[in-house]
């Protein structure tokens, strides 16, 4: 049918102002429904996008858990007369490289220990030798691997556990050792009681690598047969004193940091925990990954007597022996904490 002669120009057939055909641009209609299926279109990328974006960041938030999980956390057991805050410069030179660590107080130590007022000055000693100590009077080896153990498998949801005992906290963690195997990555000994043949901490000083220890010189307060504690005064101002306990703790330090050592020192600790089975048993303890930290100048736990706890521990799992490291230390580690922290860190 002919259009009528004054019918409007077809506005697809009439010529843009810069040559361009309208043929090329849409009607409105047709426009309309093209811009919305791009829009459409950009909407879905859009969505898309953001499902990609948040699949990585969960991937990557996964990563990220999956790594914390796997960062191993030192475990820091303390020995006698000690308490978590002991371990205060080796956490925090172990921070400074990025690594985890935790130290316990056992049982009757930290918060929990025993000071009593004839201990503080002025000091009554009279009163001070037989004054009660509830909680150590009682606590045995079991006691403390039972709080470790608890520890222990709270840490190990997180990720590794490498437990480190120094002194007689090497007993504990032999202990734990024994009873939860499967939740330690490592065991670390500083300078630690390890008995495998030897029974007792106690038994360690009558062979003879442990008779040249200083530890019996040091003069103690009370009796242990009354108090169930063995007890020292590590407040004390006599000099004769004060030089023993340096040369068996820390002959190398300077006084300054030997008072500074000895003023986080307590006075108690259990009299059972030295006579207590310290035994780690072959098919458990020894299938652990275990390291030495030998202190080559230790007065209280000798190097010989060292050597004898790491060679009998060989000899008792000779598919699983010691890692063996060796810092020129005393019994209280080095008074700067890098070179050890340096170690642990190796092992992380």
């Amino acid at each position: 049918m002919p259009e009528p002669a004054n019918a409007s120009p077809d506005p697809a057939s009439t010529p843009s102002p810069g040559g361009t055909s309208r043929e090329d641009v849409p009607a409105p209609g047709v426009a309309r429904r093209r811009l919305l299926r791009r829009a459409g279109t950009v909407v879905a990328a859009a969505g898309a996008g953001a499902a990609a974006g948040a699949l990585l960041s969960a991937h990557a938030g996964r990563q990220e858990g999956a790594t914390r999980k796997q960062q191993p956390t030192f475990l820091l057991v303390h020995g006698a007369n000690s308490n978590a805050y002991a371990f205060a410069p080796l956490i925090a030179a172990l921070a400074l490289e990025g690594h985890r660590a935790l130290a316990v107080d056992l049982p009757g130590h930290g918060a929990r220990a025993n000071f009593p007022l004839s201990y503080q000055a002025p000091q009554d000693l009279a009163a001070f030798a037989t004054a009660p100590s509830p909680v150590l009077s009682k606590a045995t080896l079991e006691d403390n691997a039972r709080h470790v153990v608890g520890v222990v498998r709270r840490i190990a949801r997180q990720g590794p556990v490498i437990l480190v005992g120094h002194s007689m906290g090497g007993a504990t963690i032999t202990r734990v050792g024994n009873q939860v195997p499967d939740a330690i990555a490592r065991m670390v000994y500083l300078s630690a009681f390890c008995c495998v043949r030897i029974r007792t901490i106690l038994d360690c000083f009558l062979v003879p690598e442990g008779r040249t220890t200083l530890l019996p010189t040091i003069p103690s307060v009370g009796s242990p047969e009354r108090t169930g504690v063995l007890r020292n005064n590590w407040r004390s101002a006599d000099a004769g004193f004060l030089a023993k306990a340096k040369a068996a703790f820390a002959a190398d330090y300077d006084d300054a940091a030997f008072r500074n050592a000895l003023n986080t020192f307590e006075p108690d600790e259990s009299a059972s925990l030295i006579r207590d089975d310290a035994r780690g048993h072959p098919a458990t303890w020894g299938r652990i990954p275990r390291s030495y930290v030998r202190f080559t100048v230790d007065r209280s736990i000798p190097p010989a007597l060292q050597g004898r706890m790491i060679k009998e521990a060989d000899a008792a799992t000779p598919g699983n022996r010691f890692d063996v490291h060796s810092l020129r230390a005393p019994h209280l580690g080095p008074a700067d904490p890098a070179p050890l922290a340096a170690i642990l860190a190796g092992l992380a």
